[in-house]
């Protein structure tokens, strides 16, 4: 199942999509559609889950990332001849059609922006580093930079994640800032979901542009989650994905 974000004010120029574990081709523990190479699946499996999720989503090409917890940001200025993984990134951006750029998860958020005057996107991967770093305010301020996008324009989606249910952060004293303590909602347990929302509002976003899926990763087995497969086995587990993209017939 791939879950479509729709919404009347996207006028069928972009598709917005997030995936579930299901309908692909890996196995156990992968099973069935991780869509990372850096997991240890098989590489051909992980192609052909790649393959499918295009021809479902009419993408032409995927750009993704391997993933740091950084908040370096891609910037992708022509078009892509095959499919590209850069390296050390974790948000990119494109004003080019035709382009997936595609987040891959197992319990971090992703956080696709839209920016509907200029015709620009981003995508970011955004864990409780990327929380910290605030790598949702440096993607928006780099549209403003590459797109003259502008905050109180842009539309955002927070993708299935985390809930505040499972986002257990037993040593929070020392990885999160004092002002993440407001989203405390029992001890050791935060809302990560209304952090990134915060920080989008403080980054110039509107509220009701903020649409949050509000789906936790690692209480529903739909979805890949490596805090799930801590507590069941060695850890080891596949990618779901967020993606957005301009339409190439726009």
């Amino acid at each position: 199942m791939v879950i479509f974000v729709q919404s009347h004010l996207t006028e069928n120029r972009i598709v917005i999509a997030s995936t579930d574990r299901h309908h692909g081709v890996s196995r156990v523990p992968f099973h069935s559609r991780n869509l990372s190479y850096g997991v240890g699946d098989d590489v051909l499996s992980v192609l052909e889950n790649r393959k499918r999720l295009k021809e479902q989503l009419s993408i032409i090409h995927l750009l993704s990332a391997r993933q740091v917890h950084g908040d370096d940001i891609f910037v992708a200025e022509e078009s892509l001849n095959e499919d590209l993984e850069v390296d050390g990134y974790d948000a990119l951006m494109t004003d080019i059609s035709g382009i997936g750029l595609m987040i891959q998860q197992a319990d971090c958020q992703a956080v696709t922006l839209y920016d509907p005057i200029h015709s620009a996107i981003a995508a970011v991967h955004c864990g409780w580093k990327g929380s910290v770093l605030n790598i949702l305010a440096n993607t928006v301020q780099a549209m403003a930079e590459k797109y003259s996008s502008l905050a109180t324009t842009l539309h955002a989606y927070i993708s299935p994640s985390l809930g505040p249910c499972c986002a257990e952060f037993v040593n929070h004293a020392k990885e999160l800032p004092p002002s993440f303590l407001a989203f405390q909602v029992k001890e050791n347990y935060f809302d990560f979901w209304s952090i990134s929302k915060m920080q989008l509002i403080k980054a110039g976003l509107y509220a009701e542009n903020i649409r949050t899926a509000g789906q936790c990763t690692s209480c529903s087995s739909d979805y890949f989650s490596y805090r799930r497969a801590c507590r069941q086995a060695d850890g080891r587990t596949g990618r779901c994905a967020t993606i957005i993209a301009l339409r190439a017939n726009k």
